[in-house]
C-alpha cells in the first residue's frame, strides 16, 4: 500500500493497487493468516485506543532524532480512526491525547476500550480493574466508560491494533522529521487523502461514509474542556493540615494522623477520602507558608499534644515560651508548625541567642517565627556547649557569700 501511494503522489502511476499487490506477493510469497472474530458495533458505541511506535523526529531540546509515540483511536463501527504523535506519555498526556481525539471526531463514544497501560488503568483485574484517578476523571467529564482488556489479550481491541500497524506499515515507514508539527501535518494529510478515503477489507465500504452516518451517534462534546489537576496522598499533621506544594489546608476533625488522598491545580485543593472517595474539604489555593482552615475546622480547646509543646517552649526560656504563646493566641492550631520551628533554632543556635531573639521580636511587635529565623540568620552566634543557666545550678553571688560567711566564722573561732 505505502509503494502503491509513493507511486500515484510522486511518480503519476496510473495503475491500480492490486497490481502493485500481486507484483509484492511474487517478490514476498505468501502466508496463511490465521482465523479472528469480527467483533460488530453499533454506531457512536465503541471507540478503541492504543500506543504505538511512532517515527524519529529531531529533538528540539537535544538536536537528536528519537522515536515518538503514535497515539490511534479507532471507531469500532466507522474504523475512523486519529492518529496523533507525541514524544513522551503521561498519564495528564494519555488523557489529554483523548480530548483531542474527541474534539477532532466532533464528540464521544460511550465506551473507551484500552490495553493495561499504567496510564489508563493502575491494578489490572478481569472484574474490578483499578482505573487510574484522573483518566477516570476526564473520560467522566464526557460521558465515557472505559474497558480495559484482559491481561495479554489483545484481540478485543483489534480495530485500532489494525490502525497503529497501518499508520506504522504505510505512511510512517522509514520516515524522519524535523518537528513533531512536520510529522503531525504529514500524517493528517495521508489520513485525510488515503485512510479516509480508502474501502475498509471487512465493511467493504468508504471509511468517510460510514463516519459520516456514525457521527450523529456520538455523545456531544461539554462546553468546557476538563480542567487537569495533580493528586497523591498526603498524612494530616498535628496542626489539622496537610501541606501541598508548601502551604497548609485543614482536615476535617478527627483525621490527625491519617492519610487522605489530594487533588490540587492552578486554583483548588481537594481533600477525598480514600475509602469511598467522599470529598471531604476543597480549599482555594494559598501562598507557600500559609494555611487555609475553615472554622468550623478550628478546635474550641486546645489540645493536649499542642499544650505539651507550649509547655516545652516555656522550659526552653522565658521569652520563647512567651513568643509561642503569642503566636499560638493570634494563629490558633496554625502556629503549631512555627512553634516547632522556634524548637528547632533553640538546638541551632542555642537558648540563650533564641531567647535574646524571641524578646526582641515581642518588645517590636514581630512575634512571629520569620523575624526570629532572620534575626539568628542575621547575627549568628556558636551555641553554648553548656548551659549557663539552669534551675540546678546556683549563682555564683550565693557561693560568694558562702565562702565568705564560713571564712568569718572560722576566723572569730580562731582569733590566733
Amino acid at each position: 500500500m505505502a509503494i502503491w501511494q509513493d507511486l500515484v503522489d510522486g511518480h503519476g502511476f496510473a495503475g491500480r493497487y492490486a497490481s502493485v499487490k500481486r507484483f509484492v506477493r511474487k517478490l514476498c510469497g505468501s502466508s496463511a493468516p490465521e482465523a479472528r472474530v469480527v467483533i460488530e458495533t453499533a454506531p457512536g458505541e465503541e471507540a478503541q485506543v492504543d500506543y504505538g511506535t511512532g517515527p524519529m523526529v529531531r529533538d528540539p531540546q537535544t538536536g537528536k532524532y528519537r522515536r515518538t509515540r503514535l497515539f490511534v483511536m479507532t471507531l469500532g463501527h466507522s474504523r475512523k480512526a486519529v492518529r496523533l504523535l507525541v514524544f513522551r506519555s503521561s498519564t495528564q498526556t494519555w488523557a489529554e491525547l483523548h480530548e483531542t481525539a474527541f474534539r477532532r471526531l466532533g464528540g464521544a463514544t460511550r465506551t473507551v476500550v484500552l490495553d493495561n497501560l499504567r496510564e489508563g488503568v493502575l491494578t489490572p483485574d478481569i472484574y474490578d480493574p483499578k482505573i487510574n484517578p484522573l483518566y477516570a476523571d476526564v473520560l467522566k467529564h464526557y460521558g465515557v466508560v472505559p474497558l480495559p482488556c484482559r491481561v495479554q489479550d489483545p484481540d478485543r481491541k483489534g480495530k485500532v491494533e489494525s490502525g497503529v500497524g497501518h499508520a506504522q506499515k504505510t505512511p510512517l515507514k522509514g520516515q524522519r522529521f524535523e518537528s513533531l508539527e512536520q510529522a503531525q501535518t504529514y500524517l493528517d494529510h495521508w489520513e485525510e487523502r488515503w485512510a479516509d478515503t480508502r474501502i475498509h477489507g471487512t465493511t467493504k465500504r468508504q471509511v468517510a461514509e460510514m463516519f459520516a452516518e456514525e457521527k450523529p451517534a456520538l455523545l456531544p462534546l461539554p462546553l468546557e474542556p476538563f480542567r487537569y489537576y495533580r493528586y497523591g496522598e498526603r498524612s494530616v499533621h498535628l496542626d489539622g493540615c496537610v501541606e501541598v506544594e508548601a502551604a497548609y489546608y485543614g482536615a476535617p476533625p478527627g483525621w490527625i494522623g491519617r492519610r487522605v488522598q489530594v487533588q490540587w491545580n492552578a486554583s483548588h485543593v481537594r481533600l477525598i477520602d480514600p475509602r469511598t472517595g467522599q470529598l471531604l474539604r476543597e480549599h482555594l489555593r494559598q501562598q507557600r507558608g500559609r494555611h487555609r482552615i475553615r472554622e468550623e475546622d478550628r478546635p474550641t480547646r486546645t489540645p493536649l499534644s499542642t499544650q505539651q509543646l507550649l509547655n516545652r517552649a516555656a522550659k526552653a526560656g522565658a521569652h520563647i515560651g512567651a513568643l509561642c504563646q503569642a503566636m499560638h493566641r493570634n494563629l490558633g492550631e496554625e502556629a503549631v508548625r512555627r512553634i516547632l520551628g522556634v524548637l528547632n533554632l533553640v538546638k541551632k543556635y542555642g537558648v540563650a541567642s533564641t531567647d535574646e531573639a524571641c524578646a526582641l521580636g515581642l518588645e517590636t511587635g514581630a512575634s512571629h517565627y520569620h523575624f526570629v529565623r532572620r534575626y539568628l540568620e542575621r547575627n549568628p552566634q556558636l551555641p553554648l556547649s553548656l548551659r549557663q543557666v539552669d534551675p540546678l545550678i546556683r549563682q555564683l553571688t550565693l557561693y560568694r557569700d558562702l565562702i565568705e560567711s564560713r571564712t568569718q566564722n572560722s576566723k572569730q573561732e580562731n582569733p590566733s
